[in-house]
C-alpha cells in the first residue's frame, strides 16, 4: 500500500436526524453548548429545543431538519479528539458542514445559508412537486438509460440524483416519471426500487428556483480559502479556490451528488482512515461498499449522541 495515511472528515445530509440528538453532548460539552446556544440566536428560535425535546414529526420539517444536522455535526467535529482533517467532504447538506469545519464558511454564515437553503427548497418542492427513489443492484449505465427513456415517455424529467455506491443510486424528478423509471427498473432487474419518503425532487432540475433563491444568499457571503481541500458532491474533486468552491455549491442543488467518485477520490489522495461526524452512520456503510475490499484503511464513527 502507497502512502494511505492521510485522515478524512465526512458529514452527512439530510435524513440522519433523530429524536434526541446532541443532548449529551449539550451536557457534556461546553464548546459545544456554546455553538448551539449561538444557533439558538442566529436562527431566532430555539433549534435546541426541537432537537432535545420535540416529536419526530417537527424534527422532520426542512426547517427544522437542515439546520439541526449541521450544527449536530459541526459541534460533533469541533469536540472530538481525532485531531484536524487532512480534506473533508458532505453528502448534499452536509457540504455545509464541512466547509464551515475546513473555516471557509463562519458557523454563523453557514448557519444562514442552511436556513436559506432549507426554506428555498420547501418552498421549491410545493411549487414543483416531486419525489426520489431509490434503486438496488443495477447499473450506473442501466438506469440512466431508463432514465432518459421515462422523461421522454412522460414528457416529464427524471435524473440519477444521489451515486452513493455501486449498485445502489437514487433518482429524482417528476413523481410521474420517477415511477415509470421504478417500474423500468425492476423489469431491467434491480433488485428494489422503491420510493422514498421525501419532500420532493432534491438534486434534480426541478429545484431550478431553489438555487435562483440561493444563488443571491451565496452572492453575500464571505468565502474563505479552507485549511484543508474540500471534495464537492458536484465532481468528487478537490477544490481551494473560493470562487469554484462558490459556482459548485450552488449548482448541488440541481446536479447528482458524486458520492462514488468523492470516496474514490479521496482514497486515491491517500485517506487511510474516513470519521463520519453527525447523527447516524450511512456514510460508513457506503465508504466499506466504495474502496477496494482487502485495503487497510480505518472506517469509523465519531458520532457523539
Amino acid at each position: 500500500m502507497y502512502a494511505h495515511m492521510k485522515r478524512a472528515y465526512l458529514f452527512p445530509g439530510q435524513g440522519a436526524q433523530f429524536q434526541g440528538m446532541g443532548k449529551d453532548l449539550y451536557e457534556a460539552s461546553p464548546k459545544a453548548r456554546q455553538l448551539f446556544m449561538e444557533a439558538d440566536s442566529v436562527l431566532g428560535y430555539s433549534i435546541t429545543d426541537i432537537m432535545f425535546n420535540r416529536s419526530e414529526e417537527e424534527l422532520k420539517q426542512t426547517k427544522a431538519t437542515q439546520p439541526a444536522v449541521f450544527v449536530h455535526s459541526l459541534a460533533n467535529a469541533l469536540c472530538n479528539g481525532y485531531g484536524k482533517a487532512d480534506m473533508v467532504a458532505g453528502h448534499s447538506l452536509g457540504e455545509f458542514s464541512a466547509l464551515c469545519y475546513c473555516g471557509v464558511l463562519d458557523f454563523e454564515d453557514a448557519l444562514r445559508l442552511v436556513y436559506a437553503r432549507a426554506m428555498a427548497m420547501q418552498k421549491c418542492c410545493e411549487n414543483e412537486p416531486g419525489t426520489m427513489a431509490a434503486v438496488l443492484a443495477l447499473d450506473e449505465e442501466n438506469i440512466k438509460t431508463i432514465c432518459a427513456e421515462a422523461s421522454e415517455a412522460t414528457g416529464k424529467s427524471v435524473i440519477m440524483a444521489n451515486l452513493n455506491a455501486p449498485q445502489q443510486i437514487v433518482i429524482s424528478g417528476d413523481t410521474e416519471a420517477v415511477a415509470l423509471a421504478c417500474e423500468k427498473c425492476r423489469e431491467a432487474g434491480a433488485k428494489r426500487a422503491v420510493t422514498l419518503p421525501v419532500g420532493g425532487a432534491f438534486h434534480s432540475p426541478l429545484m431550478e428556483d431553489a438555487r435562483s433563491s440561493l444563488a443571491s444568499a451565496i452572492e453575500k457571503t464571505e468565502f474563505k480559502t479552507p485549511f484543508c481541500p474540500i471534495y464537492q458532491n458536484v465532481d468528487g474533486l478537490p477544490h481551494t479556490d473560493p470562487e469554484e468552491i462558490k459556482a459548485n455549491l450552488l449548482k448541488q442543488l440541481t446536479s447528482p451528488v458524486q458520492w462514488i467518485k468523492t470516496i474514490q477520490g479521496m482514497y486515491a489522495d491517500g485517506a487511510a482512515e474516513f470519521i463520519e461526524f453527525g447523527p447516524g452512520n450511512v456514510l460508513q456503510g457506503l465508504v466499506k461498499r466504495i474502496v477496494p475490499s482487502g485495503e487497510n484503511i480505518i472506517i469509523r464513527s465519531a458520532n457523539i449522541v
